[in-house]
């Protein structure tokens, strides 16, 4: 579903992505780690168009990412992103976030996605929450209603951009479990995360980047159990190190 071909990117001098190369099948659970600023959400945002690549390809489902072409709207609602600090409308309800997009963009009748935005936020667990206001919410509350809002676009995949690494320790475990719900439920899924316990349970794949290469990859259990590469064991032994 998402093929990279040598993917760069720069940012001025800095060269971000040196030649990503990947890919993700239809229903796989892909899990992105490393290090801050080896490249992560950077090839997030190039897949979905909201950064320009320098070089190499980015297709989806056959069609190239290009951001100045008008198949970027179609490419944009069909990759779903749910970013690290939620980006809900303050001014808006929950609900009112969730059916924002398939009103506004996808020209919805709004009788329908209302109805869609509400069984979507039971899904996630939040039906008595429909009326609050995102300042109304905990922070965990407010990335699963970010999630009800991915699902209302009904996508073909969903970016997870570190998820729950603005949340308070206690809140992480209840996204995850709406994340591993999806996964079972067979969603695409590409994640950008520092949870290693959730890549471990959830990724098909796991892919170790490194400024700005994808250093290891390989299943999540063999990879996050036994890497071969010396830099993933050395990333490993840091984050999973015991307290």
């Amino acid at each position: 579903m998402i093929e990279l071909g040598s993917v760069t990117k720069s940012f001025g001098t800095h060269q971000v992505l040196k030649g990503i190369t990947a890919s993700v099948e239809r229903g796989e659970v892909v899990c992105l780690i490393g290090p801050s600023g080896s490249g992560k959400s950077t090839i997030l945002r190039c897949i979905n168009g909201l950064e320009a690549y320098d070089g190499g390809l980015v297709h989806i489902d056959g069609v190239k990412v290009d951001r100045d072409a008008s198949s970027i709207v179609g490419i944009r609602t069909s990759m779903a992103m749910v970013f690290q600090r939620f980006n809900l409308f303050p001014h808006r309800t929950a609900l009112e976030n969730v059916v924002e997009g398939p009103i506004y963009v996808k020209k919805e009748p709004a009788a329908e996605a209302t109805a869609r935005g509400r069984d979507l936020l039971a899904r996630v667990g939040l039906a008595a929450k429909i009326d609050a206001y995102p300042a109304q919410l905990s922070g965990g509350q407010m990335q699963r209603v970010a999630i009800a809002r991915a699902l209302a676009m009904q996508p073909k995949a969903i970016l997870f951009d570190e998820p729950t690494s603005a949340l308070d320790p206690e809140l992480v475990g209840e996204v995850l479990e709406v994340m591993k719900s999806l996964a079972e439920e067979g969603m695409t899924m590409l994640v950008v995360t520092h949870e290693m316990g959730f890549a471990r349970e959830v990724a098909d794949r796991v892919l170790f980047l490194d400024q700005g290469v994808i250093v290891e990859e390989g299943s999540a259990r063999e990879l996050l159990s036994a890497p071969r590469n010396p830099r993933t064991q050395d990333f490993l032994r840091r984050v999973l190190r015991p307290i």
